[in-house]
């Protein structure tokens, strides 16, 4: 049996059609062509090409999920599941963060914008030709959403934004950005919330780039907004309405992490493997030590895990099967899970690997120094604890 394929098995037959495994043999073969050989020369140089856009595109990983009429490709979850999955395996996080960050940047769009919005933005976002980025993330806090201070002030036909962003995959060079605002002051919490579409070259809109630990190839950057004049046209949904919008967002990107984790894990699991079998120490492979061979299998255990997790609740999600709370409880053990799972894998393979697993342009380095951002985005762990717990109702 391949190396590659030695816990493909665990698959679950039920969740994947013959359609969904030939997809997983397109995004496998992007990844191995267009973006592993380069993996380590891009993280290095902390950026990639931007034509990996429209290859992606081309590909036919850019649209899923989106309407055929803007170019995108209806799909199920698992579709979804698999690009997450496949996209990790190259190892460097920070190209498919910011390759996909359209993902969490245009489905706001896609589920609450106009028509005149859709048109004019997804089509090309979709072709590879603009890029789309999300906004929430503030300097004074991140999982809080209902607290943001960004002001959006209306004034005739336009709001005039003040404030900042941070930690914003692709905050440099994207072209759309999907903005979470306050245009209510007079309400601090949750209903004051907007969603509005900024773009690059609106005066008073400025980027200042960001040095990472990791995600090294991902373009992140903190967004300065001063008096920033964008139309009331921008607009994504209704006024005051926009917390249930980032709040969908959120689900469905856990859920995406969650599975990019998964497949981060595997690599893992599959280069420790690899070495084990090839490295000697006293003239035996270190694959025959039993320690060795044990830490293979906990690592195995949290892959399949969180594999059925994934799974299981994929599923859930597309069927909208079960009570909503108990749903996002769920998916907020899922990404602690999921993280925790990767944590163990990556720090495990390093340890395998010795000398080596702490030798720049290896995987399991790279993932190991990606494991807590991946920890961190999207909903830290203290913070998904904290939710799961009041879904329960304790």
């Amino acid at each position: 049996m391949e190396i590659s394929n030695t816990l493909t098995a665990f698959r679950n037959p039920l969740y994947y059609t013959p359609d969904h495994e030939q997809f997983r043999d397109t995004v496998r073969a992007f990844v191995a062509k267009e973006i592993a050989p380069y993996a380590n020369e891009w993280d290095e140089a902390e950026t990639f090409p931007r034509e990996l856009y429209r290859k992606a595109a081309q590909a036919g990983l850019l649209g899923l999920g989106y309407d055929e009429q803007y170019g995108g490709t209806p799909c199920d979850q698992f579709y979804k599941l698999i690009l997450s999955e496949e996209m990790s395996r190259c190892g460097a996080g920070g190209v498919g963060a910011s390759l996909m960050s359209h993902s969490i940047g245009s489905p706001p769009i896609a589920a609450a914008g106009s028509e005149e919005m859709k048109r004019r933005v997804l089509p090309a976002v979709l072709a590879g030709e603009k890029i789309s980025a999300l906004a929430i993330t503030e300097p004074s806090g991140g999982s809080d959403v209902a607290s943001l201070k960004t002001t959006a002030v209306r004034d005739g036909d336009h709001y005039v934004v003040n404030g900042s962003k941070i930690f914003i995959t692709s905050g440099i060079r994207a072209d759309y950005f999907t903005v979470a605002v306050r245009t209510n002051p007079a309400d601090p919490g949750a209903g004051g919330v907007s969603m509005l579409l900024l773009e690059r070259d609106m005066p008073g809109f400025t980027r200042t780039p960001l040095k990472k630990m990791g995600w090294w190839a991902s373009d992140t950057a903190q967004l300065h907004f001063e008096n920033v004049r964008v139309p009331v046209s921008n607009l994504i949904g209704r006024e005051n309405q926009g917390f249930p919008i980032v709040m969908r967002n959120f689900n469905s990107e856990r859920i995406g992490m969650a599975a990019g984790a998964l497949g981060l894990a595997q690599v893992c699991y599959e280069d420790a493997l690899s070495w084990a079998r090839d490295r000697k120490t006293f003239g035996v492979p270190l694959v025959e030590r039993q320690v060795i061979r044990h830490k293979l299998v906990d690592m195995a255990v949290r892959i399949e895990t969180t594999r059925a997790f994934v799974e299981d609740l994929a599923w859930r999600v597309e069927h909208n099967a079960g009570d909503p709370k108990i749903l996002v409880a769920q998916l907020s053990m899922l990404k602690v899970h999921a993280m925790q799972s990767l944590a163990f894998c990556a720090d495990t393979a390093v340890q395998i690997l010795g000398g080596m697993g702490f030798m720049r342009g290896t995987r399991v380095e790279r993932i190991y120094r990606e494991v807590k951002v991946n920890m961190i985005g999207g909903g830290s762990e203290e913070i998904m604890k904290d939710l799961a717990s009041r879904q329960l109702g304790f």
